[in-house]
């Protein structure tokens, strides 16, 4: 669950609103129906995992991903993000132009998002959703609970202070940035 916890946070509004071209690009293995080259197939674990998280935007469980799921999901975990610019994203990503994502636009995000997804920027945005105070600069046992917790992975006070405690090199009971930076690439 880990997993899924790091790649919800790899997306933030502000990077995905990076993804709106002017026209829709082509895809990148014929169209939209056509089987990709198996060099570039998903691995089932990794595709497993993948469903899972879409499974945590799809909250209405019927297979896509609407605009407002995508804004809800953002707003549970303190981000703003428009109607125009979740439909924006939605409309970029969307292979079968019925408004809503499927999982393999969902699968084929991921995909072009994998190469990039451990960025400075991308990091930074994830440090920050975790901080108990914004620009504290510091991740409490508290803050890891109440964001695991809106992504729906319950964790008790004590597992929190246990999974900190790992990567806490200074032993002040918080993550700074760079012992983030540790756990992330772990």
């Amino acid at each position: 669950m880990e997993e899924a916890v790091q790649c919800f946070c790899t997306f933030s509004p502000k990077k995905l609103s990076k993804l709106k071209p002017k026209s829709k690009p082509k895809p990148k293995h014929g169209s939209p129906r056509t089987p990709k080259s198996p060099l570039n197939v998903t691995p089932p674990p990794r595709q497993k995992e993948l469903r899972e998280v879409f499974r945590r935007f799809d909250s209405d469980c019927d297979g896509k991903i609407s605009a407002v799921e995508l804004r809800s999901y953002f707003a549970s975990i303190g981000e703003y993000m428009s109607y125009e610019d979740a439909q924006a994203i939605i409309s970029y990503l969307d292979s079968d132009n019925d408004g809503l994502l499927d999982f393999e636009d969902f699968l084929r995000l991921m995909e072009d998002n994998e190469g990039g997804r451990q960025g400075e920027e991308d990091l930074r945005a994830a440090f920050g959703i975790f901080e108990m105070e914004k620009g504290s600069g510091r991740i409490t046992a508290k803050s890891l609970q109440r964001v695991l917790g809106r992504l729906g992975d319950q964790k008790s006070y004590d597992e929190c202070v246990s999974m900190i405690r790992v990567f806490d090199s200074d032993g002040k009971g918080e993550l700074g940035y760079h012992e983030f930076q540790q756990m992330m690439a772990a």
